[in-house]
């Protein structure tokens, strides 16, 4: 009997996963399948370039800015109903995409649209809280990542077959009927894991207050940061990867999206060790081990870099070895921060995502200033971004009162 229950458990475990990991990769695949499609909007709207780049600088902008707003309205109205409201908004928008016949409409409907898929960003970790703690969140939490990450390696590709066979608008269909199964999903598999009586008073102060109480927790502003160090290193490293790769060391489009998936890969795959190795060292212990390691494989191929070194071969092995450590690191910090803030997780779950976002947006953006189509200001930005994780690692975890904190990681 126990184990048919354990087994029912675990299909029930995968299936609410493959869920909220569908929901998350929503917003995403929205990003990824459309990069492809750029030139050519640009062509069918008449728009110049920058006019077509203002598309995906609208849907980030939006995706800052409402992963606020739905981890609240998650907190007061429970998990579903923001839900269902931000995928509403992501389909019509996507239906308005799709439609739109110059680019000043595109990009407005685009912010519309990052704003709904913002929704599914935020919620997914809040509803990960509701269920579980400890090493269990970081099992689930990673497995959340294995479904998400899927986005880097297929949603380029399948945007390139897509646009092939039915042009740029066909990208805005096909990602609207994504998001209508996942509320089909939703409605068959995802229970509310937030009671009316845990929820929020629906007042703009009760609202203030939440924000008010996270902005002064360093000890939560600590672990969020860790993990937007990370974030950092990977959005300086997806900016400039396509230059340094293609254009430097001379790969073709289709090696490079090889070496990108290579190192999704390793993320994905180190991130499945998050559970087990909570459950056995201590989330505390992993997150200072992995970040500390990380610094020294991104220091060390920083120092290869200023000694004259250009070999494409350390580029992608150290970076191999870095995404692993990062797919211990960011998930495990992300359960840390959110370990004692159940009763606004939604809310705290929306700021851990937004501010990640703008950490690697405003990373990204400095290191562009520098980028030459070379690899060592792009390796410079990668380390830097190593390196303040080392810190605040051991300013935020380095304590006895922090090892004490959280001591309930080991059970």
């Amino acid at each position: 009997m126990s184990e048919t229950s354990g087994s029912s458990s675990s299909a029930i475990s995968l299936r609410l996963v493959f869920i909220l990991g569908l929901l998350s990769a929503i917003g995403p695949f929205a990003i990824d399948m459309y990069l492809p499609a750029l030139p050519q909007i640009g062509a069918s709207l008449n728009a110049p370039v920058g006019a077509v780049q203002a598309s995906l600088t609208a849907f980030f902008l939006a995706l800052g800015v409402g992963q606020p707003l739905f981890g609240t309205l998650a907190d007061m109205w429970g998990r579903k109903r923001p839900l269902y409201l931000g995928l509403s908004i992501f389909v019509l928008a996507s239906v308005g995409c799709a439609l739109a016949q110059d680019i000043h409409t595109l990009v407005v409907l685009r912010f519309v649209q990052g704003m709904g898929a913002a929704a599914g960003m935020a919620i997914p970790r809040a509803v990960v809280r509701d269920l579980h703690t400890g090493h269990e969140a970081a099992r689930m939490m990673s497995l959340l990542m294995l479904v998400f990450s899927v986005s880097p390696i297929l949603a380029p590709l399948a945007g390139s077959g897509v646009i092939a066979v039915g042009g740029w608008r066909m990208v805005f269909w096909v990602v609207g009927v994504a998001a209508i199964l996942g509320l089909a999903a939703m409605v068959r598999g995802l229970p509310e894991t937030r009671p009316a009586d845990a929820r929020l008073d629906s007042s703009l102060g009760g609202v203030l207050q939440a924000y008010g109480f996270l902005l002064r927790d360093w000890h939560y502003l600590g672990l969020v940061f860790i993990g937007s160090c990370a974030m950092a290193g990977f959005f300086v490293y997806l900016a400039g990867s396509p230059f340094v790769l293609i254009n430097h060391y001379g790969l073709s489009t289709t090696q490079y999206s090889m070496a990108f998936a290579l190192n999704a890969i390793a993320f994905i795959g180190a991130a499945q060790f998050t559970g087990a190795l909570g459950k056995r060292f201590g989330l505390v212990p992993v997150v200072k081990v992995a970040a500390s390691a990380c610094g020294v494989v991104m220091t060390s191929l920083l120092a290869y870099y200023l000694l004259g070194g250009d070999q494409l071969i350390v580029l992608i092995v150290l970076y191999f070895i870095s995404s692993a450590l990062m797919g211990l690191v960011i998930p495990t910090t992300s359960v840390l921060a959110l370990e004692e803030h159940g009763e606004i997780a939604g809310t705290a779950s929306a700021l851990l995502g937004t501010l990640q976002m703008l950490t690697g947006a405003v990373a990204m953006q400095v290191v562009g200033v520098f980028s030459n189509g070379k690899p060592l200001p792009m390796v410079v930005g990668m380390a830097t971004g190593a390196l303040c994780g080392v810190l605040l690692t051991w300013i935020t975890l380095g304590g006895q009162k922090s090892a004490a904190r959280y001591a309930d990681s080991l059970q």
